[in-house]
């Protein structure tokens, strides 16, 4: 089995199948609202393919394979998204949207090479937003205050959740600690990256861990970023303790986007400049596109949180290997 497939010790679902797919639309159709609200984001349609030729697709860690697939009328293969960050500033772009403006869509993917675990699904769903930024809001600052207005949309979703199902309980709060991965680090120097995360969200509850994708002192970064959306000094994830399942929770990936000087440090660190050449890395690096903030918040990692589900799978529906539905089901965890 994989190595966070967690079966919790007497662990039974707080909502029946009926309750927990109600859950699932409320838990939605609130979060959307407030990330909406919290952001200044209007909701546009997005697409679930592009041409690779585009450069509009992310590279994620830089090594998952897309799912790609050739069409009848078309001259080239075509490719699953795997997130929206290039996309969604091309749109700003093309929308003609002001500073302190954004947007936000449903952003559905293939992530084949996913490891199938009690939090991983090769199914994605998430919200992907993206706000147009000034120049001087290039900061940690300004991205701490962002983390601060998504975690409060959570907690007032939690908040109204749990007066539609009383039977959930209410264990997060606004409080948001910020550490870098270098303080994180040093902090627990014989620890790996996923472990530094229990520690810290153990202790703290919410954690944005900010700064991923550099080589750290050790000589490895915490985390795998792609070169060409994130600014590696001015991006994080928002991480929470979760209760049920004991362990760090991601819950959302997001940063301020390179601008054009770190696009090229970037490319260039990774051994990336070849991208150059793209159509969206060409506009990028002649200061076409707006600066942006932005990020994605899974869908099912919210609602798997929110209504105290032990595995993904509880909240989406998706395949999973034979003895891990099998195992579930021993354990009280019915897979959708």
């Amino acid at each position: 089995m994989p190595k966070r497939f967690i079966i919790p010790q007497g662990y039974q679902s707080r909502l029946d199948l009926v309750e927990t797919q109600l859950a699932i639309k409320a838990a939605k159709d609130i979060f959307e609202k407030e990330l909406a609200n919290a952001l200044n984001l209007i909701r546009v349609s997005a697409p679930l393919f592009v041409r690779p030729s585009s450069g509009l697709n992310d590279n994620l860690n830089g090594v998952e394979r897309p799912v790609q697939f050739d069409v009848k009328d078309l001259p080239e293969d075509v490719q699953v998204v795997q997130s929206l960050a290039k996309w969604k500033r091309l749109a700003l772009y093309r929308y003609g949207i002001a500073p302190g403006h954004g947007l936000y869509t449903d952003m559905n993917a293939i992530r084949r090479d996913e490891t199938l675990d009690s939090l991983h699904s090769i199914y994605v769903d998430q919200w992907d937003w993206e706000l147009v930024i000034n120049r001087e809001d290039r900061t940690l600052e300004f991205l701490y205050s962002l983390v601060k207005k998504i975690v409060k949309a959570l907690t007032r979703t939690q908040y109204r959740l749990c007066q539609i199902f009383p039977q959930l309980d209410e264990f997060l709060t606004d409080d948001v600690t910020f550490i870098t991965t270098q303080e994180l680090e040093d902090r627990y120097p014989d620890l790996q990256p996923f472990e530094r995360e229990c520690e810290i969200a153990k202790e703290h509850g919410t954690v944005f861990i900010s700064q991923i994708g550099r080589p750290l002192k050790s000589g490895k970064p915490h985390d795998g970023r792609a070169p060409d959306y994130d600014d590696w000094n001015l991006n994080g994830d928002i991480i929470v303790w979760n209760p049920v399942i004991q362990q760090a929770f991601e819950i959302s990936s997001m940063g301020i986007r390179v601008d054009e000087n770190s696009l090229a440090e970037q490319l260039k660190m990774a051994g990336c400049e070849d991208r150059r050449e793209l159509m969206f890395h060409k506009m990028l690096l002649e200061g076409k596109l707006p600066l942006t903030a932005g990020g994605g918040v899974g869908q099912s990692r919210i609602c798997m949180l929110l209504l105290q589900k032990a595995h993904i799978g509880e909240v989406q529906v998706s395949e999973w290997p034979d003895d891990m539905v099998e195992t579930c089901a021993q354990n009280g965890i019915i897979l959708l």
